[in-house]
């Protein structure tokens, strides 16, 4: 007998039909002896449409009541899973994020979860029961409810498994695993059966949409073995994201991730002194505008080019600030791009092979694609290309590295 927690999203729950469905689907792993706890995000729509709702009435809604508000969509969802179970002959329980007594931090919309009391819980699993929590909410010291903001149920689902030492964290979401890359831009993707915890980090952050990072932190911090399997499909082992040291042979590349979301900015002709990157990004991280990849080039003339990334959201907020510590800087000039990419392979097996990036560069030049930026970690390369390389570069590098084979090690 396990202990296994199963995380069902927006869309798996998206109407009665699919509640039913996966009613079926938990019942079915209880059946074969499993003690099973479910985490259950809203129906799909459902807290855009509170959200509408509270944007009728305020340009500027109270964070708490907010969080008052969105959280009722979770409710609807365990109400109505735990009547599906109990019609099929299933015993089952709900609990908001209160009952269960998540405890977060103040931060309304975004909290932390700082503890869990899982007494009831634990005492409804020994009777036999399902349990089915409310994803995405907890409560602070004050007793006010709190939500855990984007991805906030993969969070709960992670958590919920730490506080009860469960044998495995499933999340079941709209694919059936782990790919390579994105199947979208490359058919010859393939699905990893298993990847490390630190893959998946990068790969999450790099912008593979199939986990939030806050779940992916938090199950890599307590050693949660974590599975992502399709809400849609029965069967199939979907893919295992855990420990490095689980992984008998590590690939050179697990996969590539890449990002459309960038953008570019450039301050030329910078006096090069001591504090000048200080004088040109404290500007842009004290208008909360995220940096990601940065480059510094010294010239001749003892001036210097700056040139960083952007989220292509922040692009016009961030160019602004530039131009304005450009004057005051006696900068020469400020330029910008919101027409580019990056694109990632992410690997732990780059540690013990060496070459990785000469191939990934080889491969690039040989399609004609100009690398602008280059970022290295211990197990990635990231590159900024034209946003019109993106297929090209993903296949190209897809095919270069052999990762629509079973096994690239």
């Amino acid at each position: 007998m396990a202990l296994i927690v199963q995380k069902f999203g927006g869309t798996s729950v998206g109407s009665v039909e699919r509640i039913q469905n996966v009613a079926q689907r938990v019942k079915r792993h209880r059946d074969q002896g499993d003690d099973v706890v479910v985490v259950v995000s809203a129906m799909s729509g459902e807290t855009n449409r509170l959200i509408g709702l509270a944007k009728e009435i305020s340009d500027t809604p109270s964070p708490r009541e907010m969080d008052v508000l969105v959280s009722t969509g979770e409710q609807v969802t365990i109400a109505l899973l735990c009547l599906a179970l109990q019609e099929i002959g299933c015993a089952a329980r709900s609990y908001t994020g209160a009952q269960v007594h998540i405890l977060t931090d103040s931060a309304h919309s975004k909290a932390r979860i700082m503890d869990i009391d899982h007494a009831r819980v634990c005492a409804d699993i020994k009777a036999g029961r399902v349990v089915v929590v409310a994803g995405f909410q907890g409560v602070d010291q004050h007793g006010d409810i709190t939500t855990l903001g984007r991805g906030g149920s993969d969070t709960t689902a992670v958590a919920m498994a730490a506080a009860l030492d469960a044998d495995e964290c499933q999340i079941f979401t709209d694919v059936d695993g782990v790919y390579t890359t994105d199947p979208r831009v490359e058919p010859q993707a393939r699905k990893l059966n298993r990847i490390t915890f630190e893959e998946m980090l990068e790969m999450a952050s790099l912008g593979s949409k199939v986990l939030q990072i806050r779940a992916v932190e938090f199950a890599g911090k307590y050693n949660v073995p974590l599975r992502v399997l399709s809400s849609f499909e029965d069967g199939g082992e979907g893919t295992l994201i855990s420990l490095e040291e689980d992984v008998v042979e590590a690939a050179k590349i697990s996969g590539i991730a890449f990002n459309r979301d960038e953008a570019k900015l450039t301050i030329r002709g910078v006096p090069d002194h001591p504090g000048i990157a200080y004088q040109i990004l404290g500007p842009i991280g004290d208008a909360n505008i995220e940096v990601d990849m940065i480059v510094q080039n010294i010239a001749h003339d003892d001036t210097t080019d700056f040139t960083f990334t952007v989220n292509r959201s922040e692009y016009n907020k961030a160019l602004s600030i530039l131009e304005k510590i450009s004057a005051d800087l006696g900068a020469r000039e400020v330029v910008g791009d919101d027409k580019i990419i990056k694109i990632s392979l992410v690997g732990v097996g780059m540690r013990s092979h060496a070459g990785i990036a000469s191939k990934m560069f080889e491969t690039l030049s040989k399609e004609g694609i100009n690398i602008q930026m280059i970022s290295t970690s211990e197990i990635k390369i990231s590159v900024v290309v034209d946003e019109k390389y993106l297929e090209l570069g993903v296949r190209s590098l897809h095919d270069a590295f052999d990762l629509a084979e079973e096994s690239t090690a």
